[in-house]
């Protein structure tokens, strides 16, 4: 006798195709893209924006606005830049202002994250001193330097100093931030299986954090580059050669070409540095299902 509607056998076959269904409407399909497609496809938008932002520098150029010994046409500053970038002085200098950004960024990474970790996790810390994060956060890099000069003279030090206090706020509220939107239920989740108060920080909460921590890094970075170029040019140590002083040299002597080009490679540095920051950050997010 053929199975009817009402059988066991139809009723079966009903729920697993239900259930295969829903299936494929959670099911995301990524279709393979091959690497020329997705190359392409990040760089056109870029190349286009270059594009219409060396277009737009030649048309105030030809409008006249300013001579070209002030404002030098762009064939000019590439010129310059690419005659400036086969030198190893040039180099040397990077080398100076990287290690410089990369060891001031080390200190505030640490002591950011202790001081997120810190303020997220205790409520008398958070009433003490979660405003005056902010409040340091928000003040001008700038500003520290008469009173980094005042305490460490013109050495690294005051550079260090300064960098740090511009990179640490922005790490400590990024995680101080992730840990204030952690679900609940992921805490309720880990003390129900016997996490203790720091076992649940470090597996538990850490972890659903990351998303807004890494975002504070990259933020944090912004200040330290900030931070670190204002320091190149106010405090210059011995007879270091770095970006900013080179910058302030080519201010002094009035080369323009030159002025504008030592710009152009402190802002390709420090938008290097931030594409990494995030390729990590979309990485984060992807693993947890936030990735566009």
């Amino acid at each position: 006798m053929p199975p009817t509607e009402t059988s066991p056998i139809v009723a079966d076959r009903t729920i697993d195709a239900t259930v295969a269904g829903l299936d494929k409407l959670e099911t995301t399909e990524n279709p393979r893209v091959s690497r020329t497609s997705r190359l392409y496809s990040t760089l056109w938008p870029k190349l286009t924006a270059v594009a219409l932002a060396l277009a737009l520098w030649q048309l105030v150029v030809l409008s006249g606005w300013k001579p070209t010994y002030v404002l030098p046409p762009p064939a000019t500053v590439l010129t310059e830049l690419r005659q400036l970038i086969v030198t190893g002085s040039f180099w040397h200098s990077v080398g100076i202002t990287m290690r410089r950004a990369g060891l001031g960024f080390a200190i505030a990474l640490v002591l950011g994250s202790a001081l997120g970790a810190v303020v997220s996790q205790s409520s008398i810390v958070r009433r003490a001193f979660g405003s005056f994060i902010t409040g340091l956060q928000t003040m001008p890099s700038i500003v520290w330097f008469p009173f980094a000069i005042l305490l460490f003279k013109l050495t690294e030090s005051a550079i260090l100093f300064v960098v740090v206090l511009g990179a640490a706020p922005a790490i400590a509220n990024g995680l101080i931030f992730g840990v204030d939107h952690v679900p609940p239920l992921l805490i309720r989740a880990g003390r129900v299986l016997g996490a203790g108060r720091f076992t649940l920080f470090r597996s538990v909460i850490l972890p659903a954090a990351l998303p807004s921590y890494v975002s504070g890094l990259k933020q944090g970075w912004a200040f330290a580059w900030r931070s670190l170029m204002a320091g190149e040019l106010l405090v210059i140590v011995g007879n270091t050669s770095s970006l900013g002083v080179r910058l302030d040299y080519a201010r002094t002597m009035s080369d323009a070409p030159l002025l504008v080009a030592y710009m152009i490679v402190i802002l390709v540095v420090g938008l290097c540095v931030d594409a990494v920051f995030g390729a990590v950050e979309r990485r984060v997010r992807a693993t947890r299902g936030l990735g566009a």
